[in-house]
């Protein structure tokens, strides 16, 4: 049976509808680690949490790999490029970590919603992929979107949360370029595990200078980070088993809903009009972009 949705007719069969509701819980789940990320901002250096997030997630990490006995498939044929991921790792995490501790949440998420937008331009620039004039035009009106979020002004072209999200988002696009590299020679294990290893060496050898004293309360906040992330991950995975990409890409966009929710309820804020029409049209674009690589692929 086909049902008409955004992307055009896709064949919603029980698994894909499964595979849609697990992405959902997915993306709830990584913004409940946002959650915890937002409430050590207030409270250590972005650097010394960036550490936490990479430690706490470490463990969870390491027994997947014991679990499915992948010791073998850690070994890794360009370790310069997991070097310069990782290194992007860092910035994408620290400058996002800096962003929520600035503003709330939502705002945070329409901006980081970019991402996607970048990859595409990345994927032209650097790997030569050709995106067609309708793919430019998305992506236009997408950095309109980022804009309109961003509210700039005559007194500064944005804010400091804002240019942080951005940064972020610019990092991650870069990552998932040098992912399209690895992956074709690394396993998934290798991948995650040693990107986050390599996260951990170099935000703890950054922030250990600055360091603060990890209060006993907020020791459990850093266990429901590790715990959400290494879950989320877990889902993610299995969503992408269950249906195709096209079909599960676009519930990514789902945050924006979480963030807001989470923002009202936790941190009693609610972003202004601008952030909602320009996440808005910032997720359009997006969307776009998911739909034509879709139909192009049919065609």
């Amino acid at each position: 049976m086909h049902r008409r949705t955004a992307l055009g007719v896709l064949p919603l069969r029980t698994s894909h509808l499964k595979a849609v509701g697990i992405m959902i819980s997915a993306v709830g789940v990584f913004s409940v680690m946002d959650w915890g990320l937002k409430t050590l901002s207030t409270e250590y250096p972005p650097m010394e949490v960036t550490t936490l997030r990479a430690a706490a997630s470490l463990p969870f990490m390491l027994a997947s790999v014991a679990w499915a006995g992948a010791w073998r498939q850690l070994s890794v044929a360009k370790p310069w490029i997991y070097v310069a991921r990782s290194a992007l790792g860092v910035l994408m995490l620290a400058s996002f970590i800096y962003s929520v501790s600035l503003q709330p949440l939502t705002e945070s998420y329409a901006e980081f919603m970019s991402a996607p937008l970048m990859v595409a331009v990345l994927s032209s620039l650097l790997l030569h992929e050709r995106v067609p004039l309708a793919r430019w035009i998305a992506i236009s009106v997408g950095f309109v979107g980022v804009l309109i979020a961003l509210r700039p002004s005559l007194h500064g072209f944005a804010s400091l949360g804002g240019l942080g999200a951005l940064t972020s988002a610019a990092c991650y696009a870069g990552g998932v370029l040098l992912i399209r590299v690895l992956s074709r020679t690394d396993s998934a294990h290798a991948l995650v595990l040693w990107y986050m290893a390599l996260i951990f060496i170099a935000s703890v050898a950054i922030a250990l200078p600055n360091w603060k004293p990890i209060a006993p309360a907020h020791w459990s906040v850093i266990a429901i980070i590790g715990a959400a992330g290494a879950l989320a991950q877990h889902l993610i995975t299995a969503a992408f088993r269950r249906a195709p990409a096209s079909v599960i890409a676009p519930f990514e966009y789902t945050a924006l809903p979480w963030a807001v929710g989470i923002d009202l309820v936790f941190f009693a804020k609610l972003p202004a009009v601008h952030v909602f029409v320009g996440g808005l049209i910032v997720v359009l674009g997006g969307l776009y972009l998911v739909y034509d690589a879709h139909r192009t692929g049919i065609r």
